[in-house]
């Protein structure tokens, strides 16, 4: 085995990082920061970090086949030209909830972007409960509500077969599956795949790697678990210099990289001091396993 080796690539400080994906032809990490209002993209060969500023909370940030990228901001979904600073509004969500924003969100492999929401918190993960629902919108910029009663809606991803859909509502402590329909987009028979233990603390972003298991980030808990979902057992924790670990992804040339964001939101500066890079994104290689392109947007 290779040793695993954990090193601060973006040293800039997220307020909370999130939604990382990795876009091939760039060699860029995307991400966002949600409370920073900001759209982030780290060029791996440059080492630089060029910013879009957006007018709301940003949940989470996806690739769009037709070029720039696909925004769940505020209670809105929108694009965004990277390039020009433009954001677009498609579809606006959740109305009656004039407290709610967007969290994490990802693309299913026919191209539909999937993305949740949840009341603004009070403090970091205290918020008013089952205020969310998650959402998906389709290629022809309609929007489909699948399910309600959600706490914080989170880390999300889809089977290698394509046939199950994993799903985190973070205040359920649980990494979720439900059957998956990739035709009609629809879910069904929620249950539980992994429960977290108690010192795992809360799941919040996941994603699948090329063998099939999901790595899911545990913000307070400062690691990522790899979880076989056939088992529902854990196989591996790797843990990391900072406890608000929030999400990953699979990046570099060959997707053997494991990219982990981290916030700050939340901790006095005692804490600041002691983990003097909460906030930055973390990259981990040597984990002897790859991950799979992220899938764009397709409308």
């Amino acid at each position: 085995m290779a040793s695993i080796k954990i090193e601060c690539v973006v040293k800039d400080k997220s307020r909370i990082g999130e939604s990382p994906v990795w876009e091939e032809k760039h060699g860029c990490l995307v991400y966002v920061d949600i409370t920073g209002q900001k759209v982030c993209c780290w060029n791996a060969a440059t080492k630089q970090v060029k910013t879009v500023h957006v007018d709301a909370p940003v949940g989470s940030v996806v690739p769009r086949r037709s070029g720039g990228y696909v925004l769940a901001v505020g209670k809105r979904f929108a694009f965004l030209d990277f390039e020009k600073e433009t954001v677009t509004d498609i579809a606006l969500v959740d109305q009656d909830k004039a407290n709610n924003r967007f969290n994490d969100g990802k693309v299913d492999p026919a191209g539909r972007f999937f993305a949740g929401t949840m009341a603004i918190e009070t403090r970091p993960a205290e918020v008013e409960r089952q205020q969310g629902s998650l959402y998906a919108l389709q290629s022809d910029h309609s929007v489909v509500k699948h399910f309600d009663q959600v706490n914080i809606s989170n880390g999300l991803d889809w089977s290698l077969d394509h046939k199950t859909f994993y799903y985190i509502d973070s205040l359920s402590f649980a990494v979720d599956a439900f059957d998956y329909d990739l035709h009609s987009g629809k879910i069904s028979n929620r249950r539980l795949m992994y429960k977290l233990e108690q010192a795992e603390a809360i799941p919040d972003g996941q994603c699948i790697d090329a063998e099939g298991k999901l790595w899911v980030a545990c913000y307070k808990g400062g690691r990522v678990l790899r979880i076989d979902p056939e088992t529902g057992k854990r196989i591996q924790t790797v843990k990391l210099p900072v406890d608000m670990t929030t999400s990953c992804c699979f990046g570099g040339k060959d997707y053997s990289e494991l990219y982990v964001t981290s916030a700050v939101d939340g901790m006095d500066e005692e804490w600041k001091q002691r983990q003097p890079q909460a906030g930055g994104i973390f990259k981990i290689t040597g984990l002897g396993v790859k991950g799979i392109p992220p899938y764009s947007y397709a409308g």
